[in-house]
């Protein structure tokens, strides 16, 4: 739910996640536990360490630029069981947790060019054919000699094993390698992630990062029992994170911040939905002009009768735009009830689809139960659209005149 940064990680992290990291994370961790405003509203708050670095499968011949993430696997195992909303769903175990302190979970992406998937009995990943030498003019000898031992395994290679090496740099740029064990390869949802992605031991990424020295992380990740106490738990984490941090300049970003996507897609149904529904009530602003217009035409009779007997044109009105009013009130009720009956079949069936971004299928889930302000808002809304299709053939109605109107046939 939110994300504890240096001020500067958002817009600059990207380049150099190192430089830009939180000192004394420990403090600050525990200083949210104990914190008696937010105890009720935390579920996980733990530190994160984020770098770029290169993996290689060098008996393979094989490497390639990461995006290593340096996790406390016990507390990431605990925030991927969240399912506030219920939703039927059984992701993989974490298998970092219990693991050995050089144990990594790789990217679908990073496993294939790594050609680890015979290792990790990754399904439908084939080993990539050689591109052939280019013709035309010779490489020097040294540059061919170099690119002969760059693209042929190395004769110790085996395909079942697991092994990686991670090189990765300091905030002063020396350079430093760990080899860890592969335990599994994940889908990362997105294919420009799952090509970069190595998940590890914080405490292995701390060691490979900073070395010798004082660890560090890049962020403080807080998971909420609920969303909807995302905004007052940010608020109190702002408030006291500069006794918290020392001088530190620290900042606190929430998931919309963080994923711009997810709130573009977001606007992006709602555009979607916005439309459906002005479509929806022009229809229905028709259907019930049509249909109180067939009323009037049925009743102009009885609306010279009761003009005769001293009904004034406001009354006949007001007649005609309460019929309106009581058919967009049936009508929203059927709807609803209508709609709930139809969520709840979809929800029984154990339907499942692949969103955008998302590792793997997710049970198709229609929310419309709890939805109070948006079953409400809609109701209320068709009522005000059957209200006004029917104020002008009331309008019409209570102009007849009156002797025309006995005469009617």
């Amino acid at each position: 739910h939110l994300q504890i940064q240096h001020k500067d990680y958002f817009l600059y992290g990207s380049g150099n996640p190192t430089a830009y990291s939180i000192a004394e994370f420990s403090a600050v961790v525990e200083a949210i536990k104990a914190d008696p405003s937010l105890k009720d509203m935390l579920l996980y708050t733990t530190p994160t360490l984020q770098f770029g670095g290169i993996a290689g499968n060098y008996p393979a011949g094989v490497s390639r630029t990461i995006i290593g993430t340096g996790v406390q696997a016990s507390d990431h195992a605990g925030m991927r069981e969240w399912n506030r909303y219920g939703l039927k769903f059984d992701w993989p175990r974490f298998e970092l947790q219990d693991a050995a302190p050089n144990a990594a979970i790789v990217g679908l992406g990073v496993a294939r060019v790594l050609q680890l998937c015979e290792a990790l009995k990754v399904p439908d990943c084939t080993t990539p054919e050689r591109v052939p030498a280019a013709t035309g003019a010779s490489l020097p000898d040294d540059i061919a000699a170099l690119s002969q031992i760059e693209s042929k395994p190395d004769a110790t290679f085996d395909a079942a094993s697991r092994k990686i090496e991670l090189l990765a740099s300091n905030p002063r740029g020396a350079p430093n390698v760990a080899a860890l064990e592969v335990a599994r390869a994940e889908n990362q949802g997105f294919k420009e992630f799952d090509d970069v992605a190595v998940v590890l031991q914080l405490a292995q990424a701390q060691r490979l990062v900073y070395g010798a020295a004082s660890p560090k992380v890049t962020a403080i990740h807080v998971q909420l029992r609920d969303t909807a106490m995302l905004g007052a738990a940010q608020q109190r984490i702002e408030s006291q994170l500069a006794g918290w941090s020392g001088s530190q300049p620290l900042v606190v970003r929430d998931f919309a911040s963080l994923n711009p996507f997810y709130v573009q897609s977001l606007q992006m149904f709602d555009t979607i939905f916005g439309f459906i529904f002005v479509l929806i009530g022009g229809i229905v602003m028709f259907t019930v002009s049509n249909t109180m217009n067939t009323a009037v035409t049925e009743r102009t009779v009885e609306i010279g009768t009761l003009r005769a007997m001293g009904l004034r044109r406001a009354g006949i009105r007001s007649l005609f735009v309460t019929e309106g009013m009581i058919l967009g009130i049936i009508g929203a009720i059927l709807g609803v009830v209508l709609a709930l009956l139809a969520a709840a079949v979809v929800n029984r069936l154990g339907l499942e689809w692949l969103p955008p971004g998302s590792a793997g299928r997710l049970p198709l889930a229609v929310a419309v139960w709890g939805e109070g302000v948006l079953i409400a808002g809609t109701s209320f809304g068709l009522m005000i659209i059957t209200t006004l299709s029917a104020w002008w053939p009331a309008y019409r109605a209570a102009r007849l005149n009156v002797v025309e109107a006995l005469r009617h046939v």
